[in-house]
């Protein structure tokens, strides 16, 4: 069994995970809304753009950050099991 291999997959679905969660927060953010202010009656109208977003560009990119959320648990127990089974070989030798 090699300890390093199992260590850099838990690694590297980590590093795969956060990107996924970069990504899709970045999208989630560029798909919010706004609407236009009308504080009071004598406060000038702000006129704010709005954007329609798609329910499903933001469904889907939920369930993506969900997805990555997953990703980055399983492959953080990789990590630390990999590390607990080479703390146990070394106290093994020892």
């Amino acid at each position: 069994m090699n300890i390093q291999s199992a260590f850099n997959s838990g690694v590297t679905g980590f590093n795969n995970a956060t990107e996924q969660a970069a990504e899709s927060g970045s999208k989630i953010a560029q798909y919010t809304t706004s609407q236009p202010e009308n504080i009071g009656q004598n406060t000038p109208k702000v006129e704010i753009e709005t954007r329609v977003v798609e329910p499903v560009v933001i469904t889907q990119e939920l369930v993506n950050l969900k997805v990555a959320e997953h990703q980055a648990l399983a492959s953080a127990k990789v990590i630390t099991t990999a590390d607990e089974v080479l703390g146990s070989l070394i106290d093994t030798r020892v």
